[in-house]
């Protein structure tokens, strides 16, 4: 299957702007390069995350998208979002995805989040330290879809989910599961006791990616497109999506939440949560921000506000 990929050269302190911008006009998936290696020597690093993974002075960054997505109309959308980069040096091609699915391959190792919760690459041994009883496993393969463990936000909520189930308040609940990408949390959360879990994408290829998933880790997960997603209310909602998005969202996701439920939130850059408390505010108590290098995840409990009709 093709794919458009767009390649342009960043300095580390503007690589998380265009990131921003990249993940906001759609990108399936993005990477980095160091910029000062030959191209046969250059490593891909999927998801990175600042003092995670070592990034570079200068950097090439690199974003697939559909074959069918117009780069003119890509460009005049991320020039849109964020007019004070320089985005006269972008360069557009056509490829193939063996290559991004071999060095995703290459690179992800199992990472253990708080407790109990393991991500492991679908054909990797399962490493002795989680080779327990309570242990709980998710075997992953996030294809193009976001969400592999990497990346801070994905962490963060990661480690609040395992945190839940440690403080006995996931066992038997429904989990929402609000911008699935791979259905790594969705999954978390079924595998440290919950009974059921929806995941909701607007990329079809998060939802292909979550249901493959979910059949490989022996689960069942139900996913929707937003415009199909039933209106319900869930004891627990997790919501890894852009501090923009989360904005949009606050009424619809504030009505998904049953009262007294538990929500987390990431994909918000520090600085960012301010807005997003004061935003939040009228629907959730006990809002408090925990900190992962440059991402911020915020997380709360559902008070008896009603939501605007």
């Amino acid at each position: 299957m093709p794919y458009l990929q767009l390649t342009l050269p960043c300095s580390e302190a503007d690589q998380s702007r265009y990131e921003r911008a990249l993940e906001d006009v759609g990108a399936l998936a993005v990477s980095l390069q160091d910029a000062h290696l030959d191209a046969a020597d250059e490593q891909a690093i999927f998801e990175p995350g600042v003092g995670e993974i070592p990034l570079w002075d200068e950097m090439t960054i690199t974003a697939l998208f559909p074959a069918d997505t117009d780069g003119l109309v890509l460009l005049a959308a991320m020039e849109s979002f964020d007019p004070g980069l320089d985005w006269s040096q972008v360069r557009f091609a056509a490829v193939e995805d063996q290559d991004w699915e071999r060095t995703w391959m290459d690179l992800f190792q199992p990472m253990r989040f708080g407790a109990r919760t393991w991500i492991v690459p679908w054909n990797h041994a399962l490493p002795d330290e989680a080779n327990t009883a309570d242990a709980a496993i998710i075997r992953l393969d996030p294809g193009l879809a976001f969400g592999s463990g990497t990346h801070p936000t994905t962490a963060l909520c990661l480690r609040w989910l395992d945190t839940l189930a440690t403080n006995g308040e996931l066992q038997g609940r429904n989990v929402l599961d609000f911008g699935c990408g791979s259905g790594i949390l969705a999954l978390a959360a079924m595998k440290l006791g919950a009974t059921r879990a929806t995941g909701v994408d607007n990329d079809p290829q998060a939802i292909i990616a979550t249901a493959d998933n979910a059949e490989r880790n022996g689960v069942s997960i139900d996913t929707f497109m937003p415009a199909d997603e039933p209106a319900a209310t869930y004891p627990v909602v997790v919501a890894n999506i852009l501090a923009s998005a989360l904005d949009a969202l606050a009424e619809t996701l504030a009505a998904r939440t049953a009262p007294a439920g538990r929500i987390a939130m990431s994909g918000i850059l520090a600085g960012q949560e301010h807005e997003l408390l004061l935003r939040f505010a009228p629907w959730f108590d006990a809002l408090r921000v925990e900190r992962e290098d440059d991402w911020m995840r915020i997380d709360g409990v559902r008070n008896a506000h009603p939501v605007k009709a």
